[in-house]
């Protein structure tokens, strides 16, 4: 007993424990924040921001810095998510408006901040070279929009439509357009602040590498994922090798100093275009494995945020970065659709969906600190730090505003999803054919000439059922000699089990796989017959369902 407890480090059990205390109190906070009617992942962040820096300081600046590797994976797991959206038919037909309304919001964006900051700075710092050259570095950083927030909001109220192809396809490709737009930034900067003149060529062209490379990389794995997952088809096999593959690039990625997450999405797109049709089965395997790691990193990025050692300088130019930041991306976004051509929803509700911003901002926040030490490095890394903390809040809001008045919330269930959000009275038959334990063969048969039903149940006088009779009971019962005398109490078969009219659909599901049943009885309290289900018709009306969702969305 001694020996199996001196093998425990408290430091493990510390980090385990906060993982739990961050998965169970992440998950309460964003069904309690779902209840009123709020995006989950504000709930995570809320929980993450009470017991991160910004609040108790139950998790550390040390914890978290340990647990990074942890937050790249399951941003990895969102890029390789995001880029199965991005289907070879949508870019073709939609590509164009893509790369418009991408480049009027993100330039708008770069304007917008560049321009404000730089003027205003010049005022309250007193030199307008360090104001212009922050200016632009905060631009280049705006243009950038997080699409963890965002898609994560997606994700819960299950969107689909033109609004939510649009959506993932701009988070998906504004990182490559903020870091060209970085590029330019820096070397702008650069000559203007003195400091990195000799570098300057260097700073623009290291981007463009570091954005080829990264393609390379998605492609490459994603060839080679595509043929492991086209020789196996085990899902535990295909969940090992999808999470392997990503993990790889991941890994390879920052090993190589290039961005992992356009990486991971050139994953994602080669695997959702790829020609085996597992691409599609991938991805859903993965989802289900992936809410928890969503719950933990969204945690994690709230316990991170730090609002601490602001000046008043600095809190006025981070008001001004959030004011030029949203009208920039606003007007841009909606200039741009409008000269793309996109559908209305596009254009009223696209400019709400870009507030989001994390990962890629803070990370070039402290790029800009490592190229540009001194006054700038600290004004940019509060900036950014403060009006992350704020974006992170506000966006899912207009996530689910934006998704709501367009009318996509709900449009892209699977069979899932119903199965586990459908009572069973909603979908039972409520008036099914009844017959008693005293009727006789023949009205019997009547019965089922004058119904397309295959199964019958039987109940007594008091509505209480007590078997079931079957179409082929009835044949085989026509063949015997004498069945003049048969009564629905000789012909009925005792019922395998039931389920009340409360249960969820998935649980009636599951019983007649586990029976290998073919009709359901529905009973209230009581045992009285309250409805039936034909598996026949209920995966009939399952299938329509979802076709119906997906006919709405396309006409959207």
């Amino acid at each position: 007993m001694n020996n199996i407890f001196s093998n425990i480090h408290i430091p493990h059990l510390h980090i385990l424990l906060l993982l739990g205390l961050a998965l169970f109190g992440g998950t309460v906070g964003g069904r309690f924040f779902q209840k009123l009617r709020i995006p989950q992942v504000v709930g995570y962040i809320a929980i993450g921001i009470i017991i991160g820096e910004s609040g108790l300081k139950i998790i550390d600046h040390e914890t978290i810095k340990s647990l990074e590797p942890f937050s790249y994976f399951a941003l990895g797991l969102i890029g390789f998510m995001i880029g199965g959206e991005l289907r070879k038919d949508v870019l073709i037909k939609q590509g164009r408006q893509f790369i418009n309304i991408l480049l009027f919001e993100g330039i708008g964006s770069f304007i917008a901040v560049s321009l404000l900051v730089s003027v205003v700075g010049t005022w309250l710092l007193g030199d307008w070279k360090i104001a212009c050259s922050l200016g632009l570095l905060l631009g280049a950083i705006s243009s950038a929009t997080a699409p963890a927030a965002t898609t994560e909001v997606l994700r819960e109220y299950k969107t689909r439509g033109p609004l939510t192809r649009m959506v993932l396809g701009i988070v998906a490709m504004d990182d490559a357009l903020a870091l060209l737009l970085f590029a330019l930034a820096s070397s702008i900067a650069g000559v203007l602040s003195g400091r990195m003149q000799e570098n300057a060529l260097r700073i623009f062209t290291h981007p463009i590498y570091e954005i080829g490379l990264s393609i390379l990389i998605g492609i490459l794995s994603g060839l080679i994922l595509d043929r492991l997952i086209q020789k196996y088809s085990e899902k535990q096999r295909i969940l090992a090798f999808s999470l392997g593959t990503v993990l790889l690039v991941l890994g390879l990625a920052v090993t190589i100093h290039v961005d992992m997450l356009l990486a991971v999405m050139t994953l994602g797109v080669v695997i959702t275009n790829s020609i085996s049709r597992k691409g599609e089965e991938t991805f859903k395997i993965l989802e289900g494995f992936t809410p928890p790691i969503y719950v933990l990193f969204f945690v994690l990025v709230g316990a991170k945020l730090n609002i601490s050692h602001m000046t008043l300088p600095v809190i006025l130019l981070a008001v001004v970065y959030l004011i030029g930041r949203s009208a920039g991306k606003m007007l841009g976004a909606n200039l741009g659709a409008r000269v793309s051509g996109a559908a209305e929803s596009v254009k009223k509700y696209l400019p709400l969906c870009l507030f989001s911003q994390a990962g890629v901002a803070v990370g070039l926040s402290i790029l800009a600190s490592n190229y540009f030490p001194g006054e700038i490095s600290n004004a940019i890394v509060v900036i950014i730090t403060s009006t992350v903390f704020i974006l992170e809040l506000i966006g899912p809001f207009f996530v689910k505003l934006a998704v709501t008045r367009a009318k996509e919330v709900g449009l892209n269930i699977t069979e899932e999803d119903f199965l586990y959000s459908t009572k069973t009275k909603d979908v039972m038959d409520k008036n099914p054919p009844l017959v008693y334990e005293n009727t006789p063969l023949d009205e019997i048969i009547i019965l089922f000439t004058e119904t397309a039903n295959l199964y019958y149940p039987v109940i007594n006088q008091n509505k209480e059922l007590t078997g079931i009779i079957s179409v082929d009971s009835i044949k085989n019962t026509l063949t015997e000699a004498d069945t003049g005398l048969l009564l629905a109490a000789d012909l009925a078969e005792p019922s395998v089990t039931t389920i009340s009219e409360e249960s969820m659909l998935s649980e009636a599901k599951q019983i007649l796989d586990k029976y290998n049943l073919e009709c359901l009885p529905v009973v209230s309290a009581d045992r009285k017959i309250a409805g039936f289900i034909e598996r026949r018709i209920l995966d009939k009306l399952i299938s329509t369902k979802i076709i119906e969702l997906q006919k709405r969305a396309e006409t959207l």
